[in-house]
């Protein structure tokens, strides 16, 4: 079969503006806790998109590891090219997409930095593994080879041991968004989109999108 031909019918369930929560972080959590309770694989996995000074985007999955009224947040080195992007164009775009539920989840808005307190908290309860791994990395440059990779991690191990401290240059973003889609697959390519749109008061307008 051609790549052309390959086509799935979405029959799991549907999706009405009159059915969802008011709030969108409220419904927004009511899926994601459908997605683990279905047992989707990397619930919390989310293409982040960036755009850098010349329009041009890019993206990459990571791990969303907190949500609630003030945002979605992640983790990440400030320095990698999402970081760069980030500076010199502060939005981005997030899609979760659990197929198992024949559903994704569009957010957009503006990104900031969280508080130094807070990625170190997060920084401290991560595996010690992934803390050195943090430091080590320069992530996004070029490596000389695996084997210098490898070295560099050995030479942060010894040098910063049991405990090492959250390096400046690695920490969470927080996107507060002023949009999510809620997309729901249909049969016939006749699928459900349910988009919030935040209003200047901060409450939000619901309103169906054509498929």
């Amino acid at each position: 079969m051609s790549i052309a031909g390959l086509r799935k019918e979405y029959m799991h369930s549907s999706l009405s503006e009159s059915d969802v929560d008011h709030d969108p972080i409220k419904q927004f959590g009511k899926w994601f806790d459908e997605a683990l309770k279905a047992h989707v694989p990397e619930a919390n996995a989310m293409s982040v998109a960036t755009v850098d000074a010349d329009g041009r985007p890019s993206s990459r999955i990571l791990l969303i590891k907190e949500f609630d009224q003030s945002g979605f947040v992640w983790f990440t080195n400030y320095n990698s090219r999402k970081g760069r992007e980030l500076e010199v164009n502060p939005y981005a775009a997030l899609l979760f997409y659990w197929i198992e539920l024949e559903r994704q989840v569009r957010i957009e808005g503006k990104v900031e930095k969280i508080s130094a307190e807070e990625s170190d908290a997060y920084f401290n309860s991560r595996p010690l593994p992934s803390r050195l791994g943090a430091i080590a990395s320069e992530q996004s440059s070029p490596a000389a080879s695996r084997e210098a990779l490898e070295a560099r991690f050995e030479e942060v191990r010894k040098q910063h041991g049991e405990h090492p401290a959250r390096p400046a240059h690695w920490g969470g973003y927080r996107l507060v968004p002023d949009s999510l889609e809620f997309w729901q697959g249909r049969s016939s390519r006749f699928h459900d989109r349910v988009l919030y749109t935040r209003q200047g008061d901060g409450g939000w307008q619901i309103q169906r999108l054509q498929p």
